[in-house]
Protein backbone atom coordinates (compact mmCIF):
# COMPACT_ATOMS: atom_id res chain seq x y z
CA UNK A 1 0.00 0.00 0.00
CA UNK A 2 1.38 3.37 -0.98
CA UNK A 3 1.74 6.17 1.52
CA UNK A 4 -0.76 9.04 1.44
CA UNK A 5 0.43 12.38 0.20
CA UNK A 6 0.21 15.43 2.41
CA UNK A 7 -2.31 17.03 0.02
CA UNK A 8 -4.74 14.08 0.40
CA UNK A 9 -4.54 14.16 4.19
CA UNK A 10 -5.09 17.95 4.32
CA UNK A 11 -8.02 17.73 1.89
CA UNK A 12 -9.67 15.04 4.03
CA UNK A 13 -9.11 17.08 7.20
CA UNK A 14 -10.67 20.17 5.59
CA UNK A 15 -13.72 18.19 4.49
CA UNK A 16 -14.19 16.79 8.01
CA UNK A 17 -13.87 20.28 9.54
CA UNK A 18 -16.39 21.66 7.05
CA UNK A 19 -18.86 18.84 7.84
CA UNK A 20 -18.45 19.48 11.58
CA UNK A 21 -19.10 23.19 10.99
CA UNK A 22 -22.33 22.42 9.11
CA UNK A 23 -23.44 20.11 11.92
CA UNK A 24 -22.83 22.75 14.60
CA UNK A 25 -24.68 25.37 12.54
CA UNK A 26 -27.64 23.04 12.00
CA UNK A 27 -27.92 22.27 15.72
CA UNK A 28 -27.69 25.92 16.77
CA UNK A 29 -29.96 27.36 14.08
CA UNK A 30 -32.29 24.47 13.33
CA UNK A 31 -35.23 26.01 15.19
CA UNK A 32 -35.80 22.98 17.41
CA UNK A 33 -33.77 24.03 20.43
CA UNK A 34 -35.90 25.36 23.29
CA UNK A 35 -35.91 29.13 23.58
CA UNK A 36 -34.33 30.60 26.68
CA UNK A 37 -35.63 34.16 26.31
CA UNK A 38 -39.19 35.42 26.45
CA UNK A 39 -42.00 34.67 28.85
CA UNK A 40 -43.07 31.24 30.05
CA UNK A 41 -46.75 30.31 29.72
CA UNK A 42 -48.55 27.08 30.58
CA UNK A 43 -51.58 25.46 29.01
CA UNK A 44 -53.42 22.21 29.80
CA UNK A 45 -54.62 19.94 27.00
CA UNK A 46 -56.58 16.69 26.98
CA UNK A 47 -54.35 15.28 24.17
CA UNK A 48 -50.97 16.34 22.80
CA UNK A 49 -50.29 13.37 20.48
CA UNK A 50 -47.13 13.97 18.46
CA UNK A 51 -46.12 17.21 20.22
CA UNK A 52 -42.52 17.27 21.43
CA UNK A 53 -40.25 19.54 23.41
CA UNK A 54 -38.79 22.10 21.02
CA UNK A 55 -41.89 22.18 18.80
CA UNK A 56 -42.86 25.57 17.40
CA UNK A 57 -45.40 27.97 18.88
CA UNK A 58 -47.02 30.04 16.14
CA UNK A 59 -49.48 32.87 15.62
CA UNK A 60 -50.88 33.03 12.10
CA UNK A 61 -48.20 30.64 10.87
CA UNK A 62 -45.31 32.77 12.19
CA UNK A 63 -43.04 31.24 14.83
CA UNK A 64 -43.11 33.20 18.09
CA UNK A 65 -41.64 30.64 20.47
CA UNK A 66 -41.24 26.98 21.30
CA UNK A 67 -42.47 24.25 23.64
CA UNK A 68 -40.06 24.00 26.56
CA UNK A 69 -41.66 21.25 28.67
CA UNK A 70 -44.35 18.55 28.59
CA UNK A 71 -45.66 16.80 31.69
CA UNK A 72 -48.80 15.25 33.20
CA UNK A 73 -50.75 16.90 36.01
CA UNK A 74 -51.17 14.05 38.55
CA UNK A 75 -54.52 15.42 39.79
CA UNK A 76 -56.36 16.11 36.53
CA UNK A 77 -54.35 13.78 34.24
CA UNK A 78 -54.18 16.60 31.71
CA UNK A 79 -51.06 17.22 29.63
CA UNK A 80 -49.41 20.42 30.88
CA UNK A 81 -47.41 22.19 28.18
CA UNK A 82 -44.94 24.95 29.04
CA UNK A 83 -44.40 27.44 26.23
CA UNK A 84 -41.71 30.07 25.92
CA UNK A 85 -42.87 32.94 23.68
CA UNK A 86 -41.57 36.36 22.74
CA UNK A 87 -42.18 38.92 25.48
CA UNK A 88 -42.70 41.85 23.09
CA UNK A 89 -45.98 40.47 21.69
CA UNK A 90 -48.23 41.16 24.67
CA UNK A 91 -50.72 38.28 24.43
CA UNK A 92 -54.17 39.03 25.89
CA UNK A 93 -55.37 36.91 28.83
CA UNK A 94 -58.23 35.43 26.80
CA UNK A 95 -55.95 34.01 24.09
CA UNK A 96 -56.49 30.38 23.11
CA UNK A 97 -54.06 27.61 22.16
CA UNK A 98 -54.54 24.48 20.09
CA UNK A 99 -52.35 21.60 19.00
CA UNK A 100 -52.17 21.79 15.20
CA UNK A 101 -50.54 19.65 12.54
CA UNK A 102 -48.08 20.86 9.92
CA UNK A 103 -49.66 18.51 7.40
CA UNK A 104 -50.99 15.00 7.00
CA UNK A 105 -47.62 13.47 7.87
CA UNK A 106 -45.98 16.53 9.42
CA UNK A 107 -45.13 17.31 13.01
CA UNK A 108 -47.28 19.09 15.57
CA UNK A 109 -47.04 22.63 16.86
CA UNK A 110 -49.00 24.96 19.15
CA UNK A 111 -51.12 27.57 17.40
CA UNK A 112 -52.13 30.56 19.49
CA UNK A 113 -55.14 32.71 18.64
CA UNK A 114 -54.87 36.07 20.43
CA UNK A 115 -57.97 37.25 22.27
CA UNK A 116 -59.32 40.74 22.70
CA UNK A 117 -58.88 41.33 26.44
CA UNK A 118 -57.10 44.44 27.67
CA UNK A 119 -55.08 42.58 30.31
CA UNK A 120 -51.97 40.76 29.09
CA UNK A 121 -50.44 37.43 30.04
CA UNK A 122 -47.32 37.76 32.17
CA UNK A 123 -44.38 35.47 32.75
CA UNK A 124 -45.76 32.33 34.43
CA UNK A 125 -49.27 33.01 33.09
CA UNK A 126 -51.73 30.37 32.00
CA UNK A 127 -53.71 29.96 28.78
CA UNK A 128 -57.08 28.53 29.81
CA UNK A 129 -58.82 28.10 26.45
CA UNK A 130 -57.22 25.07 24.79
CA UNK A 131 -57.98 22.44 22.17
CA UNK A 132 -56.01 19.22 22.07
CA UNK A 133 -54.73 17.36 19.05
CA UNK A 134 -57.06 15.42 16.79
CA UNK A 135 -56.12 11.81 16.19
CA UNK A 136 -56.14 10.83 12.52
CA UNK A 137 -56.95 7.24 13.50
CA UNK A 138 -59.93 8.42 15.53
CA UNK A 139 -61.29 10.51 12.65
CA UNK A 140 -60.87 7.61 10.23
CA UNK A 141 -62.62 5.27 12.64
CA UNK A 142 -65.56 7.67 13.02
CA UNK A 143 -65.84 8.03 9.25
CA UNK A 144 -65.86 4.27 8.71
CA UNK A 145 -68.41 3.83 11.51
CA UNK A 146 -70.73 6.48 10.05
CA UNK A 147 -70.51 5.01 6.53
CA UNK A 148 -71.23 1.55 7.94
CA UNK A 149 -74.24 2.89 9.83
CA UNK A 150 -75.57 4.55 6.67
CA UNK A 151 -75.21 1.33 4.66
CA UNK A 152 -76.79 -0.94 7.29
CA UNK A 153 -79.63 1.43 8.17
CA UNK A 154 -83.16 0.21 7.49
CA UNK A 155 -84.46 1.19 4.07
CA UNK A 156 -87.74 3.13 4.13
CA UNK A 157 -90.85 1.05 3.55
CA UNK A 158 -91.86 1.19 -0.12
CA UNK A 159 -95.39 1.70 -1.37
CA UNK A 160 -96.39 -1.60 -3.01
CA UNK A 161 -98.45 0.23 -5.65
CA UNK A 162 -95.42 2.30 -6.71
CA UNK A 163 -93.07 -0.66 -6.86
CA UNK A 164 -91.72 -1.53 -10.33
CA UNK A 165 -92.94 -4.79 -11.83
CA UNK A 166 -90.92 -7.83 -10.88
CA UNK A 167 -88.42 -8.93 -13.46
CA UNK A 168 -89.06 -12.27 -15.14
CA UNK A 169 -86.37 -14.86 -14.67
CA UNK A 170 -84.28 -15.60 -17.77
CA UNK A 171 -85.33 -18.56 -19.84
CA UNK A 172 -83.41 -21.77 -19.36
CA UNK A 173 -81.13 -22.72 -22.22
CA UNK A 174 -82.47 -25.47 -24.52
Amino acid sequence: MKGRSLAEVLTGAMILCLAAGFLVYAVLHGGRAPQSSGIALTAEFDRVDGLNTGADVKIGGVKIGSVSDLRIDPRSFQAVVTLRVRADLGLPTDSSAEVSSEGLLGGKYISIVPGGAERLLRDGGRITETQGSVSLESLLGRFIFSVTQMNTGAAPAADPAAAPPAATPPAAPR
